[in-house]
């Protein structure tokens, strides 16, 4: 299962955490994987070498977390950045309950 939370701060996106494998198919075969995982890195693309912003992240195997600090959080096109990656995670998973959840925490 692959479980992804996205965390909120003063009522901004200030980064999100993806874990885990979600065994829908073999290793290297999961499409559905495959999908959260290319939406998850788009985030720190976008961040870091296009909106060239300062971000922390950490990718490892079935793992992959991005943060901001609440300044660069604010701005819009980072909140762009992060809610697309939102939409697009809910609505990959939106029928995959078994294999994925999402959760939005207030930090």
């Amino acid at each position: 299962m692959t479980k992804i939370i996205f965390y909120k701060k003063n009522n901004i996106i200030i980064g999100f955490e993806v874990s885990g494998h979600t065994g829908k198919d073999d290793y290297g075969k999961d499409l559905l994987c495959c999908q959260i995982s290319t939406v998850a890195q788009l985030a720190i693309v976008g961040i870091e070498e296009v909106l060239k912003k300062s971000a922390f992240h950490q990718i490892t195997d079935g793992y992959l977390k991005i943060t901001v600090n609440e300044n660069v959080g604010k701005d819009e096109k980072v909140q762009a950045i992060f809610k697309t990656c939102l939409e697009s995670l809910k609505s990959i998973i939106i029928d995959e309950k078994k294999y994925a959840k999402l959760e939005v925490k207030n930090v």
